[in-house]
């Protein structure tokens, strides 16, 4: 008896946490793409190209390029 009652609880504890977790991200606002972005750092761009930088401004595409000189 006491082994189906813990199994219970150990069952609707994993289920309650997972659809907890499931909620808080769900409103965090980081949307797809997000850490795929030049702006988030250790992220960072593929190598090469104008791809390397779209959707950055001229300015920090300048303070970037400074940091490897």
């Amino acid at each position: 008896m006491r082994t189906a009652l813990w199994l219970t609880n150990v069952l609707l504890a994993g289920v309650l946490a997972f659809l907890l977790g499931y909620g808080v991200s769900a409103e965090t606002g980081v949307e797809p793409g997000f850490f795929e972005a030049v702006e988030t750092g250790g992220y960072g761009a593929g190598a090469g190209g104008d791809a390397a930088t779209e959707g950055i401004s001229e300015e920090y595409e300048n303070y970037y390029k400074s940091l490897s000189e």
